[in-house]
Order: structure tokens, then C-alpha cells, then sequence
């Protein structure tokens, strides 16, 4: 059996977005979070927007009323 086999398990600072930190262990040293338990709506109790990435523009783009802007379906084949 290997010696080396797995990777070195050490102390991990989680840092989330709005700023909170959690102290874990990890294999990685540092970690950063785009939404954790302290910012997260279900647990606050808020209603909050998130936006990751752009997803709702990309939604609204894909899901217009222009044609040439809203998915292709595939053409059926016969059997």
C-alpha cells in the first residue's frame, strides 16, 4: 500500500460572501462560499435575490417573446 495515498487533512477557514467565517477541516487550506447559513433566506427568514452569475438574464434571454432568441425543438424523426 502507498504512503502517500491521501492527501493531508488540515485546518480550513470557510469564508462565505457576506463575510461570515466558519473554521472547519479540510484537504484545502481556505474556502469561499457564495451564500452560507448566516446570509442564506431559509434560514433568515428574508426574502433575498440572489444571483449567481447572471442565470436570471440568461433565463429571460432564452425565454422571450422574439423567436430567434427562444430554443430550437428537434425535428421528429419517423419511424
Amino acid at each position: 500500500m502507498k504512503v502517500e495515498g491521501h492527501p493531508e487533512y488540515v485546518a480550513c477557514t470557510m469564508t462565505c460572501a457576506c463575510g461570515a467565517t466558519y473554521q472547519t477541516r479540510s484537504t484545502k487550506p481556505q474556502l469561499r462560499l457564495g451564500i452560507c447559513a448566516s446570509c442564506h433566506p431559509f434560514f433568515t427568514g428574508t426574502q433575498k435575490f440572489v444571483d449567481t452569475a447572471g442565470r436570471v438574464e440568461k433565463f429571460r434571454r432564452r425565454f422571450t417573446d422574439n423567436p430567434a432568441a427562444a430554443p430550437k425543438a428537434k425535428a421528429k424523426k419517423r419511424a
